[in-house]
């Protein structure tokens, strides 16, 4: 995967091949980047919305990727970015408190008509959305895309060890959340 990436990358940064290089990464991306947003602010239509920036971030942008990190932690980053943006663009907003955000993702979830499941999943999905902000993301991006630490690390510039804790106090969270229903 690393060589096509940095195939993908060199295509993408030369005029002649970019367009064609531009739709490979979206149909290689698109879906683990929609669900990694989905699930950062439930609701479908905020998700496409992103998405898309998503994209368009990387369109103007991948001149400037030094290739520091790999294609997929770069994506993921831009991703991870404009949906914490897009939350707190919210916040700012009044459109909830600070404290809102949880509420906010639980009733946006609740009032989708986007989920399909078994009950399980749905009480999952809604102790989790309950998370604090960071522990949320990381619960996600471990739970979910199952994402090793050193590259959660890379995406949100911030320690394993870190890392590591907030996933910690994610899963007692939810547990008790479980036992307590």
């Amino acid at each position: 995967m690393i060589d096509k990436d940095k195939e993908l990358i060199s295509d993408l940064k030369n005029e002649g091949k970019r367009e064609m290089a531009f739709q490979l990464l979206v149909k290689t991306y698109q879906q683990r980047l929609y669900w990694h947003i989905r699930k950062i602010v439930v609701s479908h239509d905020d998700a496409d919305d992103l998405l898309q920036n998503v994209f368009i971030k990387v369109w103007k942008n991948i001149g400037n990727f030094r290739e520091d990190s790999s294609l997929f932690t770069w994506l993921f980053r831009i991703a991870t970015n404009e949906s914490l943006s897009f939350l707190q663009q919210k916040k700012r907003r009044n459109i909830f408190s600070i404290d809102g955000v949880s509420d906010y993702l639980v009733e946006t979830f609740e009032s989708g008509a986007h989920f399909e499941g078994e009950e399980l999943q749905k009480r999952l999905h809604l102790a989790v959305l309950q998370l604090p902000e960071k522990q949320r993301l990381v619960f996600n991006m471990k739970y979910y895309e199952e994402m090793k630490y050193e590259e959660m690390a890379e995406i949100l510039k911030t320690s394993v060890g870190a890392l590591k804790a907030s996933y910690h106090h994610a899963v007692k969270k939810i547990e008790a959340q479980f036992e307590g229903e």
